[in-house]
């Protein structure tokens, strides 16, 4: 009679995937694919929270209030409208995606994600100033 084999294949194939998980080369193709997600995440949220920050403006003050306006001023005006608080972070921000869409390496990925973990709180606290703002 023959021995049934499918556990200990599914076992061992298992232990390769973790083992593979574990070493080395694989933790840091793990982590460039992890900081690509963060980069993506990153600009993808910058770009939503000035465009918002641009439409409340339109909505709630005067809608050619922004036109033509540079990103500076585009912050100045959300920080007198108690959007935002930091123009200076914002400025950073957009910086650091002009950086990601000129050229991706690490250096610019693993500035990026160092600037995602601050947007992440400054776009958090735009949104409950647009939620509680939003008529």
């Amino acid at each position: 009679m023959a021995l049934d084999l499918s556990s200990f294949r599914k076992a061992l194939a298992s232990l390769e995937e973790a083992v593979a998980f574990s070493a080395p080369e694989a933790d840091e193709h793990l982590r460039n694919i992890v900081r690509a997600g963060v980069v993506k995440n990153f600009e993808f949220t910058y770009e939503l929270c000035w465009e918002f920050m641009k439409r409340w403006l339109e909505t709630n003050v005067e809608p050619t209030v922004a036109d033509g306006v540079t990103r500076r001023e585009l912050f100045r005006l959300a920080a007198e409208q108690r959007l935002i608080d930091d123009v200076d972070a914002w400025m950073s921000y957009h910086e650091a995606r002009n950086q990601t869409s000129q050229r991706y390496d690490a250096e610019v990925a693993e500035m990026a994600c160092l600037a995602a973990r601050d947007l992440f709180l400054n776009a958090r606290a735009l949104l409950t100033a647009l939620e509680a703002r939003n008529d």
